[in-house]
């Protein structure tokens, strides 16, 4: 958080700092630094939507000439020169609501999950569907869609671009460095609970806008059904049941695999890492799985939708 606020204030005056009931001393340090903090009212369920919306507002309010709002998260690092380069492109481009940059992995040597997570962040140049948690909106085009869904708690940005989208804005990622972010995942318990939860996103996703016409979610859910479900189940009844030669169905993963190196491969130019990416990909689909059914459990029995932290920090 240190560093984040750091970064922020390096580049800017205007700054909010919405804390969800820390223990340690980040909202001594903000104030130390002179920026508005918003507290959360504990109480009501927590979420990073909520806790956006709360900022956001709060930002307008008391500046209501603002023309854009930078996100961030708090285990990021804001570049140098972004603020900028992103504030030039809003300008320039009316219809376009949502810019965002290259996030990198501070410590993608430490271990593999950081690696994946460094990998994940390479996505394409230019109009896109959605973004990630670090970006900079148009104020306008966020009022117009009420910001977050509160009530979303996992792919809550995907969820905002699939509703700027429909109202007729853009996305784009631009070819610029704009945060430097620090997972620190070390366990594979974090990745699996940080699979789980994107899993739980799709799930709570195609819920939402599923009947409309874009299907939001709904090719991302089948898939994990037809690789962590589907196919396995086939493939074992049948082959113990019908014909042992069904067995051979297994073997579509090591189709996927090489699809997945391969395509990898040709965005970051090691096989290395594409084959690991790939690995960790297929077996991301079965926690996916899992997430999915916690979503349905959790509708089914009428239970609150709870965040799912994969590295809880203060």
């Amino acid at each position: 958080m240190t560093r984040c606020l750091q970064s922020a204030v390096a580049q800017t005056k205007t700054i909010v700092y919405v804390d969800s009931g820390s223990t340690d001393e980040s909202v001594v340090y903000a104030e130390s630094l002179r920026i508005d903090v918003v507290h959360l009212d504990m109480s009501q369920p927590f979420g990073a939507g909520r806790a956006r919306n709360a900022g956001f507002e709060h930002l307008v309010r008391t500046r209501r000439d603002l023309p854009y709002v930078q996100f961030i998260d708090g285990d990021c690092e804001l570049i140098d020169g972004w603020l900028e380069f992103a504030r030039q492109h809003l300008e320039k481009n009316s219809q376009w609501a949502i810019v965002a940059g290259r996030r990198r992995e501070r410590f993608p040597e430490r271990s593999v999950y950081n690696r994946l997570c460094d990998i994940e962040w390479n996505t394409p140049i230019g109009e896109t569907k959605a973004c990630g948690g670090d970006f900079m909106v148009r104020v306008s085009a966020f009022l117009e869609v009420d910001g977050f869904n509160p009530g979303v708690v996992a792919g809550e940005e995907p969820e905002l671009c699939y509703r700027l989208r429909w109202k007729g804005w853009k996305i784009f990622r631009l070819d610029h460095d704009m945060t430097i972010h620090d997972a620190a995942i070390t366990r594979l318990s974090q990745w699996w609970r940080r699979c789980v939860r994107s899993g739980h996103a799709y799930a709570q996703g195609f819920m939402l806008h599923g009947r409309e016409q874009e299907h939001y979610c709904l090719r991302d859910s089948l898939r994990i059904w037809f690789w962590a479900f589907f196919l396995p189940a086939v493939a074992l009844i049948t082959s113990l049941t019908i014909i042992p030669e069904f067995f051979y169905l297994f073997l579509l993963y090591l189709v996927l695999f090489l699809k997945i190196t391969v395509q990898i491969k040709s965005k970051i130019g090691r096989w290395g890492f594409a084959a690991i990416y790939a690995v960790f990909n297929i077996l991301a689909k079965f926690a996916q799985l899992y997430g999915q059914f916690l979503f349905v459990i959790r509708l089914l029995l009428n239970k609150r939708i709870l965040l799912i932290e994969y590295n809880k920090r203060n």
